[in-house]
């Protein structure tokens, strides 16, 4: 199976809660595990907020999901500037820092996670999720 979907979604903290409800839709056409569409659901939701808070004010929300049987590649663009330090690590910041930890969690949850500056002005947020499926109670 090969499922693709693109949205243009306005900049508006609705569309977080639109987007995520879009992958649930997506992935319950899929074998993949609960653990994995846990994990999808909460990088759409930090992903598409992000863009939500950080983009520029006129921009939309663009959204493409990409489900294979293995994986799911997500990715979410806008109109504004890729943020400095744009690292994907595990490491979380001084724990009396406000804010920063987003970045972070995605890089724990993805199994890749990467940013790209487009010539247009875009900033493009690329992750990948494998999917494994459902375990069979009583499988070796």
């Amino acid at each position: 199976m090969h499922v693709t979907m693109k949205l243009s979604l306005p900049r508006q903290p609705s569309s977080v809660t639109r987007a995520r409800q879009v992958l649930t839709t997506l992935l319950g056409l899929t074998d993949a595990d609960e653990e994995a569409r846990g994990h999808l659901a909460v990088l759409i939701s930090e992903a598409c907020a992000n863009a939500v808070r950080h983009s520029d004010p006129e921009s939309t929300v663009d959204l493409t999901i990409d489900i294979t049987d293995s994986t799911c590649r997500l990715e979410i663009s806008n109109r504004g500037i890729t943020p400095d330090g744009a690292r994907f690590s595990a490491g979380l910041p001084d724990p009396l820092t406000v804010g920063g930890r987003g970045l972070p969690f995605m890089a724990a949850l993805a199994d890749s996670a990467t940013f790209a500056a487009e010539d247009s002005g875009q900033v493009v947020l690329r992750i990948q999720k494998d999917l494994p499926g459902e375990k069979l109670l009583g499988a070796l």
